[in-house]
């Protein structure tokens, strides 16, 4: 495992990070490794035109049709 060190962060962000560690009961160190790791090595996300291509195509556009007969539809509130 390698040191990294990073110069002239801003005081605000060491006082949220000292504040989320606190939170989460780790150290800062342990914190900012947390925060590395979930931004790096998590799978990336897709936006939702991704997951839409990706359902599957099965049954048919009446099966999502609006049925019209509302004399023959009992009031759901009944």
């Amino acid at each position: 495992m390698r040191d990294l060190v990073v110069r002239s962060v801003d005081d605000a962000l060491i006082q949220a990070l000292k504040k989320r560690a606190g939170a989460h009961g780790r150290s800062q160190e342990a914190e900012l490794r947390a925060i590395l790791s979930a931004a790096l090595l998590s799978p990336p996300r897709r936006n939702l035109a991704e997951l839409l291509a990706a359902m599957p195509d099965v049954g048919v556009d009446a099966d999502f049709q609006r049925l019209d007969d509302q004399a023959g539809a009992r009031d759901v509130f009944d």
